[in-house]
């Protein structure tokens, strides 16, 4: 029974890891390099073409937009690159002393032309050229086999569709939200009873660990961006895109917000150690508020990572149900610690950072406030592409306005008749 069950799971296994960045830039890769090797056996004079599939495998990238941003910088460094070998071969021909000068004038050229990341590849095609004899018929080679490489590197992408990686940074971002939930749990666990100044330091580590969490949430959500840009299987990317970057970015606040939370405890415990952090009545309001603020924290992360409009609409609808419930414990928490106050103000500041605390990340989790943000997120992000490219922007609302003008002229004769 064992064995059937391996067997069975290993196709699932592999369905679900052939999706993997790993697998499908692995595979992409391969073809692309491949293709751009037996495209250039046809068409350059050199007798083994390795510059098409080297750069083909650089240009090949998980996405689309990754793809044809890499192969127009690609492209510009080799070229580059070729010019001043042919510059260089012209003036001085190869000695050490000029191959020093090349490297120090293809790196600078290659600053010059913004190539980023490619600028070792300007000086690499630049010694690559002029190390050889005939200067001319291998310069051109070089730059027909970049060309094919980098071309072949495009159609593979757009042939072998990449994959739309929303899934996998909604699943890292629900993660972060239930490690967020686990330490909430944690601390009110010890809020509602003796706690000692190591353990509550340790819940403040804990806390400070999250950050590293959220670098890798970070770079799973940059890598989704991208494979929304320039995909012609996805029509809202803008939406997509900032829907999922302004939820982290709630998430990333309610983690800083926590951390001083955390930090708040420990300062408590230090000062009431041996005593325990809050009173009975007062301790388990604070644990019955961050369990419900704990709660909060994933239906948020669930209602970010949610594409259909129906579970969508429940998610919000339950979030705003667990919100209205933290907010009523919140009052009752603020009734009691007053009155802790009343009977003790040694320690007014921390009681009053506490309630101030949980209800910064209220406010952050509330749906008021994260439809305004993203309605300025949206705004923001609209606005910076039209001034960087305002020609495209006329070209399209020039064809958007003919659209709306038909719709209007069809909805006018509907009503006509």
């Amino acid at each position: 029974m064992r064995d059937v069950r391996e067997l069975t799971a290993s196709p699932v296994r592999l369905v679900k890891r052939h999706r993997e960045p790993v697998v499908v830039q692995t595979l992409r890769s391969a073809v692309a390099a491949s293709l751009a090797y037996v495209v250039a056996l046809r068409l350059s004079p050199e007798a083994a073409p390795l510059t098409a599939p080297l750069t083909a495998l650089l240009v090949v990238q998980v996405t689309l937009y990754a793809t044809l941003t890499n192969g127009i910088r690609r492209v510009n460094a080799v070229v580059a690159g070729v010019l001043v070998a042919i510059a260089f071969s012209m003036l001085v021909g190869l000695t050490w002393w000029s191959l020093a000068l090349l490297i120090v004038a293809s790196l600078a050229v290659g600053h010059l032309v913004r190539v980023d990341e490619y600028v070792p590849e300007v000086a690499i095609s630049a010694m690559l050229v002029l190390g050889v004899t005939t200067v001319g018929d291998t310069a051109w080679a070089r730059i027909l086999e970049t060309l094919i490489g980098a071309v072949v590197g495009l159609g593979c992408n757009l042939v072998l569709a990449p994959p739309v990686w929303v899934d996998e940074a909604g699943a890292s971002i629900e993660g972060l939200s239930r490690r967020l939930r686990q330490l909430m749990l944690s601390m009110g666990e010890q809020a509602a009873g003796r706690i000692r100044v190591e353990e509550a330091a340790a819940r403040l580590h804990e806390a400070r660990r999250l950050d590293h969490e959220i670098v890798e949430v970070d770079a799973a959500l940059r890598q989704a961006e991208d494979s929304l840009r320039l995909n012609p299987r996805v029509r809202e990317g803008l939406l997509h895109r900032v829907v999922l970057r302004t939820g982290l970015d709630t998430l990333e606040i309610c983690t800083v917000v926590l951390r001083v939370l955390a930090r708040t405890f420990t300062d408590l415990a230090k000062e009431r150690e041996p005593d325990a952090l809050f009173t009975p009545g007062t301790g388990a309001a604070v644990e019955r508020l961050l369990s419900e603020i704990a709660d909060a924290v994933v239906s948020f992360a669930v209602l970010v990572t949610t594409d259909v409009s129906h579970s969508a609409e429940s998610a919000e609808e339950r979030l705003s149900t667990e919100l209205r419930q933290a907010a009523t414990s919140r009052d009752k928490l603020a009734q009691l610690l007053l009155e802790e106050v009343q009977r003790d103000a040694r320690h007014w500041q921390l009681h009053g950072a506490t309630l101030t605390e949980v209800n910064r990340i209220l406010d952050e989790l509330d749906t008021e406030h994260r439809t305004r943000r993203l309605f300025e997120e949206l705004d923001r992000v609209s606005r910076e592409q039209r001034e960087r490219m305002p020609r495209l922007t006329r070209l399209r609302e020039s064809v958007r306005v003919p659209a709306r003008l038909r719709r209007n002229r069809r909805a006018s004769a509907t009503r006509s008749r």
